[in-house]
């Protein structure tokens, strides 16, 4: 069973979030032979000021 686990700096929306989860799950699908109902997956927003990159702040 595929757990998936997608964290993203800022928000996105919800028709974007489906796009990403079809394709993520489809991905699975064809590549690991995984069927689309074993597939979790699920989306953490990360405000910019709670993540870093090379030391910063990214709502730096």
């Amino acid at each position: 069973m595929p757990y998936v686990n997608i964290k993203l700096a800022g928000e996105v929306t919800r028709e974007q979030k489906a796009q990403i989860a079809k394709e993520i799950t489809e991905t699975l699908e064809r590549v690991a032979h995984k069927p689309k109902s074993y597939t979790y997956i699920t989306f953490e927003e990360v405000a910019y000021e709670d993540w870093a990159i090379a030391g910063e702040l990214l709502d730096a």
